[in-house]
C-alpha cells in the first residue's frame, strides 16, 4: 500500500480495502500483471496475482495476438518458429486409418475419406491436411483456431455432404462475458448450468477486415464448432500464443540487431577527416569535391590517387570500432527465444556450426516429446477427432456408410520424424524390434505408415518376386544383411537356371 492508502486505512479500513480491490482489478484490466508481451508501461513489474487463467488471458489476448502477428510478419526468427512447429506437428498431414476389424469395410471408409478430404475445404483451396496445417499455424501464432462445420446438400456432388470453414480467433467475440440466461459466457464461449460448452459467439465477418459490413456476433451451437488450442491450466477456455514468454525478448533482439546495422552504416560513411591549423578556405581538395544536403563540403578518394596537401593539413582515417559482444548476445538471446517458444536453437537459426550427432539427437528427442504431446493432447482430440466424427455422421445420413453398433474407430497416424542419421536410427529400430522392445506394427507406424497396408504391400511384392523366381539382395527372407543366403525350409524348390544363370522359362 502507498502512504495515502495507509492513512486512509488508519481512519477507514473498509475504504482502504475497497481502494486496494479496485487497484487490483485495474491492474488486471491493463494487463500489467498478466503477460509481459501485453504489458503497458515500464518493464520489470513482476508481481504475480492469484487470478484465474481466463482473467489473465482476457485483457491480454488481443494485444498479445496482434503483437505476435507483427513479429511473424517482420521477424525472420519468429516466422521460422511458426514454420517449424507447424511442420513437425502436422507435416503433410495426420492421417486417419479405419480400424473396424472388417478389412473390406475399412477399405471402403478409407477410400471415402480420401475422396472427401480433397474437397472438404469450404473455400475450395486446401484439402483436410492443408486445413490441419492452417489451424495449427493459427494455434501457434494466435493461440487458437476455429472451424465451423458447413453441411451441404446431397445434390452438391460431394462424396459426403459436409465441408469445413477455418476461422481466425478474431471471429470469437470476447465481449460476451458474464451471466447469460441460465448459464454464463466466458470470453465469447457459452456454458450451460452444468459447465458444459453450449455455444460460441462468433462474428459473421472478420472484425479486422476492411470490407466488413457487420460487427454483430451470433451464438453458434458448440457442436457446430471446432476449437483448437493448448490447454495449459485447469479451467482455461481460450488459447495463448506460443510466443507469449518471448515477445519482449524477440523485440529486443530485433532492436539490437537493427542498432548494430545502423552503427556499421554510420561508420562506413566516414572514410577520413581532414584537419588543419589554418582556418583559411584556400586549402587544396584531397579528392573530387561535392556539396552535401546541408551544404557541407564532401570529398571522396579514388583508388591509386596521389593528392597533395597544403602545409599544416593532415588526414586522419576513420577506424570503425568492433563489438565483440554482438555474436554472444545474439546467440544466447536466440537460444532463450527458441526454448521459450518450444524449439531448438538450430531449428530457429539454421546454425549447425557446433552441432554433432549426439547434440542434435539429444535436442530432437526433447523436441519430439513436446510435439507428440501437442499432437495427442490438442491437435488430434480437438481438431482431427471431431472432424472425423462429423464426417462419419454425415456419411451415414447420406447413405454412404451403414450404421453399425461398434461405430467406426480409427487410428491417427502422425507424420514420421526424419532421422538425424538414417543408418544409426534404423539400426536402433531394428534392434528394438529384435529385442521385443518394439513390435513390427509399432516400427512401421513410427515411420508414418499404416502397418496393415504396409504389410499387405510387402506380401504382395514378395508374391510377385516368388512368382518370377527372383531373389533380390534386399529380400531378408532369403538374403542376410551380410549378403549370405538364408537357410530355407526343407522341401523348398528353387527355379532352375542355365549355364549363363538365366531363368529357364
Amino acid at each position: 500500500m502507498n502512504p495515502l492508502d495507509r492513512v486512509i486505512g488508519f481512519f477507514s479500513p473498509r475504504s482502504a480495502l475497497d481502494r486496494a480491490r479496485a487497484r487490483a482489478a485495474l491492474d488486471i484490466v491493463e494487463a500489467v500483471r498478466g503477460y509481459d508481451g501485453a504489458r503497458i508501461g515500464r518493464r520489470g513489474n513482476g508481481r504475480s496475482p492469484s487470478t484465474s487463467a481466463n482473467a489473465e488471458i482476457g485483457p491480454a489476448q488481443v494485444r498479445l495476438r496482434n503483437r505476435v502477428r507483427d513479429l511473424v510478419r517482420n521477424n525472420a526468427h519468429a516466422a521460422r518458429i511458426v514454420d517449424v512447429l507447424a511442420g513437425h506437428m502436422v507435416g503433410t498431414g495426420i492421417v486417419p486409418v479405419s480400424r473396424t476389424g472388417d478389412a473390406a469395410l475399412d477399405k471402403r471408409v478409407n477410400d471415402l475419406w480420401a475422396r472427401w478430404s480433397d474437397v472438404c475445404d469450404a473455400d475450395g483451396q486446401l484439402d483436410f491436411y492443408g486445413l490441419q496445417a492452417l489451424a495449427v499455424r493459427g494455434m501457434v501464432e494466435a493461440g487458437e483456431a476455429l472451424a465451423r462445420f458447413r453441411p451441404r446438400r446431397l445434390d452438391d456432388g460431394l462424396p459426403v455432404p459436409l465441408q469445413l470453414q477455418v476461422l481466425e480467433a478474431d471471429h470469437l467475440d470476447s465481449t460476451k462475458h458474464g451471466l447469460m440466461g441460465a448459464g454464463r459466457a466466458i470470453l465469447g464461449i457459452g456454458f450451460d448450468a452444468l459447465g458444459k460448452r453450449n455455444a460460441y459467439w462468433l462474428f459473421r465477418e472478420h472484425p479486422g477486415d476492411t470490407v466488413a459490413t457487420s460487427f454483430e456476433s451470433v451464438a453458434v451451437p458448440a457442436d457446430e464448432v471446432m476449437h483448437l488450442y493448448r490447454k495449459q491450466r485447469a479451467g482455461q477456455v481460450r488459447g495463448v500464443t506460443a510466443f507469449a514468454p518471448v515477445v519482449s525478448m524477440a523485440r529486443d533482439i530485433a532492436d539490437y540487431h537493427e542498432a548494430a546495422i545502423v552503427k556499421a552504416r554510420i561508420e562506413a560513411c566516414f572514410a577520413g577527416f581532414i584537419t588543419s591549423d589554418d582556418s583559411s578556405s584556400g586549402s587544396v581538395p584531397v579528392g573530387p569535391e561535392t556539396k552535401g544536403e546541408a551544404g557541407q563540403r564532401v570529398q571522396s578518394l579514388e583508388p591509386g590517387a596521389l593528392m597533395r596537401l597544403m602545409p599544416g593539413e593532415e588526414i586522419t582515417f576513420a577506424a570503425p570500432t568492433s563489438s565483440s559482444s554482438f555474436e554472444p548476445f545474439m546467440v544466447h538471446s536466440l537460444q532463450a527465444m527458441a526454448v521459450g517458444a518450444g524449439c531448438t536453437y538450430d531449428q530457429v537459426t539454421g546454425d549447425l556450426r557446433q552441432a554433432n550427432y549426439s547434440s542434435l539427437r539429444a535436442g530432437k528427442i526433447e523436441f519430439r516429446r513436446l510435439v507428440e504431446q501437442a499432437q495427442y493432447h490438442a491437435v488430434i482430440p480437438m481438431w482431427c477427432a471431431p472432424a472425423r466424427r462429423r464426417f462419419i455422421e454425415a456419411a451415414i445420413l447420406a447413405g454412404e456408410l451403414p450404421r453399425r453398433a461398434g461405430g467406426y474407430p480409427c487410428e491417427w497416424m502422425p507424420p514420421a520424424n526424419e532421422p538425424i542419421d538414417p543408418l544409426k536410427d534404423l539400426t536402433a529400430d531394428i534392434l528394438a524390434v529384435r529385442s521385443g522392445r518394439m513390435t513390427i506394427p509399432q516400427f512401421i507406424a513410427g515411420w508414418g505408415n499404416d502397418p496393415e497396408a504396409q504389410l499387405e504391400e510387402i506380401a504382395r511384392i514378395n508374391g510377385v518376386l516368388d512368382g518370377f523366381g527372383l531373389v533380390l539382395d534386399t529380400d531378408p527372407r532369403k538374403t542376410s544383411r551380410a549378403g549370405l543366403t538364408q537357410a530355407r525350409p526343407e522341401g523348398t524348390v528353387l527355379p532352375s537356371t542355365d549355364v549363363a544363370g538365366d531363368l529357364q522359362v
